[in-house]
């Protein structure tokens, strides 16, 4: 789940062929003190350093600690990188520098899967900090359960197993009380291609009002059906992290379960919502590529264009609702995930659209009540097909693909590029024609 308001982030590595000014990306981790950030703006100003974009956020892994994202236009004062590190490590804990990127109007992104690391653990809120308003708020046992759990995501990387957590008793009976309700609801208020994925979940993932299933079980799953992929994540992502991971076919999951003393409610995200709302439809080809559009999307575009498709990703992958025929059904995974809001959906009481991302990116929606609007999509690829056409008038000045056998994404702004791209769709028309030809020759 994201939000749909959020600052800059990005991270990654360069594989533009821009003849523009280069950047360097820094996270600065500082103790929170009166005047840290002057210190850290007075040291770039002393050195001649132009700053072209600075956030801050909470550490995730250290209390009383933040972190600084900072992207450095580089210039001739950068040519000594070790005098700078050794400058900022006189005022912060830690200086990581993670790298150019050539675009002086573009925000960081990933570029390689396994950029995905740098920003997992840099969570809004959540995971092992809860609200006062949160249900578990004053149970010290369970909030130290949390926090053994983040641990998981604070030091995942890439490529590695998913760490597997021993459920106790009363976190799988908090999952099963759940988990009985929805699934009772399902076959007839739940789209189709949920309701063909939850008996092969499982089958091979384990699923079951008895068990919590692990993550990479789930994630091995989805990714021989769809490619797509698990990660563990402390808490709630900025949505340009969360939608940038969509890109590469990454979904972000907490592992944590809800408070035992409202088994129904949850002001977060948590394991029931990611495994019961969100991961089903992984599994589904035109659900999954959906998914990764507006990831894709998300790439290097402003801060208001994130707000845009964070707000599309709301009303779709969030709260959507989809046509079957002369019935609706629902395939977001807050509604799926929720069973008061689920029944409440189908019912006379909210208003139905048509999904059209013009629309749909302007309307403002509550977060802790239940949706007044809802749109409605024709099907998942006539849903990806709109949001690619409204993609179009996103501030970004190139294009995008994923590579799914480098698992990069390529940047497509140069003549070389398109050629190897137009060379790679002819070959995928080669092998259409020719599967094409076979089956006329085999049905004469």
């Amino acid at each position: 789940m994201v939000e749909a308001k959020d600052s800059k982030v990005s991270t990654g590595s360069s594989y533009l062929e821009l003849n523009r000014p280069k950047r360097v990306s820094m996270i600065l981790s500082c103790k929170e003190k009166v005047g840290i950030l002057a210190d850290v703006l007075g040291f770039f100003s002393k050195e001649g350093l132009t700053l072209a974009h600075i956030e801050s956020r909470p550490s995730a892994l250290e209390k009383d600690q933040f972190d600084f994202f900072v992207d450095v236009m580089q210039s001739a004062n950068m040519e000594n990188m070790d005098s700078i590190r050794a400058g900022l490590e006189n005022i912060c804990d830690t200086v990581t520098i993670i790298g150019n990127q050539e675009a002086a109007d573009t925000p960081w992104f990933p570029q390689k899967i396994s950029d995905l690391d740098r920003f997992a653990t840099h969570t809004l809120e959540f995971g092992k900090e809860l609200k006062a308003d949160h249900p578990g708020f004053s149970d010290m046992e369970y909030r130290k359960r949390r926090c053994a759990i983040t641990e998981n995501a604070t030091s995942y990387k890439h490529g590695e197993k998913i760490p597997r957590v021993e459920y106790t008793d009363v976190e799988i009976e908090t999952w099963g009380k759940v988990y009985k309700r929805l699934t009772d609801l399902y076959p007839t208020h739940a789209c189709k291609e949920h309701v063909k994925a939850l008996p092969l979940l499982e089958q091979y993932c384990g699923y079951g009002e008895n068990n919590i299933p692990q993550l990479q079980d789930i994630s091995d799953f989805l990714h021989s059906q769809t490619g797509f992929r698990l990660r563990p994540v402390a808490g709630l992502l900025s949505s340009r992290d969360f939608l940038n991971g969509l890109a590469f076919r990454v979904f972000h999951s907490t592992q944590y379960v809800r408070h035992h003393s409202q088994p129904f409610y949850t002001p977060e995200p948590d394991v029931a919502h990611e495994l019961l709302g969100h991961v089903p439809l992984f599994a589904d080809p035109d659900f999954a590529a959906f998914s990764q559009e507006i990831g894709l999307m998300s790439l290097g575009v402003s801060d208001a264009d994130i707000e845009t498709l964070a707000t599309c990703y709301w009303f779709t992958i969030e709260f959507g609702l989809c046509r079957e025929g002369d019935e609706i059904r629902a395939y977001g995974a807050g509604l799926l995930s929720s069973f008061g809001e689920l029944e409440y959906c189908l019912t006379d009481k909210p208003k139905l659209l048509d999904f059209d991302p013009k629309t749909t990116s302007l309307t403002k929606y509550p977060v802790t009540e239940f949706q007044p609007t809802y749109f409605v999509a024709e099907s998942f690829e006539d849903a990806k097909k709109k949001l690619k056409e409204f993609g179009n008038s996103l501030s970004r000045s190139f294009a995008v693909r994923y590579n799914p056998y480098t698992e990069c994404v390529e940047v497509i702004n140069s003549q070389k590029q398109l050629k190897t791209l137009a060379y790679s769709i002819h070959a995928e028309m080669d092998t259409l024609l020719s599967a094409m030809s076979r089956m006329a020759e085999e049905s004469k």
